[in-house]
């Protein structure tokens, strides 16, 4: 399974992953704070065969957090100089940020940065996402070379969640049940849910589903969208599959027969130029090693009552997990 995405003329071909870690860092000394003067000066002196310091980016939520922090713990352990910088925004402005060289490396899910990239893309299992992202990313920017590293077993996907009173009310299993009521309920989710593939257009073409209203709410699916969903503010939203608060509520995640939300495995999206071989062969360990529990754990740590740091709480996963150095 290829997972890199320089393969356009003129790219030139990654040796093999150094093997093993070095660790020579202690785990204190991670990325866990943010540079806001990082940008291209920070990374121009990397490459792909020598070590360098790299900047990893997160989105602005939660997992993403924790998962860079991870990455930056992991590498800063295996004695890569990594810094963090949180809360960058949306995939439409982080991957800009890939693209001027302010990050080096973000957390993805595979699904929907293939649609991006491709939004006439059809892949829909997790091996063909995979397979389909490295011409997708060649084409969407010629003029860098961005890639992917080996996909985690981890996945969170974007789904429908309903109370288990509007799920009696309408008597609703799966989106499908929707379609002769999607006219009275309200969404919520995020304002890029309107236009996304997998969004308002994706549940009209696969559904038949135009809901009556719409609410950008755009938390990730955290605290205020939940706070709708139980207030009947909105009586259906996008909430991601490993958010604890589904569980903890008695949400009800619809049923997708359509596949409208495809496979989405976490994955580093990286700038292949910039980050070493030795720094993807720390990813790969890591992404080796995560799992959906793993990710349902850490919301939890972070999201949940306790309201642990990102960075603390992956400190202690990559202990857990040996990739503490």
């Amino acid at each position: 399974m290829k997972n890199l995405s320089a393969q356009h003329a003129g790219r030139r071909a990654l040796m093999g992953l150094a093997g093993g870690l070095t660790a020579t860092l202690a785990l204190a000394a991670c990325g866990a704070n943010s540079d806001p003067q990082g940008g291209p000066e920070d990374t121009a002196s990397a490459s792909s065969t020598t070590g360098g310091s790299v900047v990893v980016g997160s989105a602005d939520f939660p997992e993403s957090q924790i998962i860079a922090e991870i990455y930056a713990g992991a590498l800063t352990a295996a004695g890569v100089e990594a810094t963090t910088k949180p809360n960058i925004g949306s995939r439409e402005i982080y991957y800009t940020a890939l693209e001027d060289g302010s990050i080096d490396i973000i957390p993805d899910y595979s699904g929907n940065l293939l649609l991006f990239a491709d939004p006439d893309a059809t892949a829909e299992s997790a091996e063909d996402i995979v397979a389909a992202l490295p011409d997708a990313l060649a084409a969407k920017s010629p003029d860098v070379e961005l890639g992917v590293l080996e996909p985690a077993d981890a996945e969170n996907k974007d789904a429908l969640v309903v109370t288990a009173a509007t799920a009696e009310k309408y008597s609703l299993e799966s989106i499908a049940d929707l379609t002769e009521v999607c006219g009275e309920i309200t969404i919520g989710a995020p304002s890029t849910f309107q236009e996304r593939a997998y969004g308002l257009p994706g549940l009209k073409e696969k559904y038949n589903c135009e809901p009556g209203g719409f609410e950008a709410i755009n938390d990730g699916g955290g605290q205020v969208t939940l706070q709708a969903l139980l207030n009947d503010d909105v009586q259906a939203a996008d909430i991601y599959t490993t958010t604890p608060s589904i569980q903890d509520n008695d949400l009800v995640v619809l049923e997708d027969p359509e596949n409208n939300f495809i496979a989405q495995q976490v994955l580093p999206l990286i700038n292949t130029e910039t980050v070493s071989e030795e720094a993807q062969n720390v990813l790969n360990e890591v992404s080796a090693q995560l799992t959906t529990e793993d990710l349902l754990s850490l919301n939890r740590e972070v999201s949940g009552d306790e309201k642990r740091n990102p960075a603390d709480a992956a400190a202690d996963w990559l202990t857990e997990k040996g990739l503490a150095g």
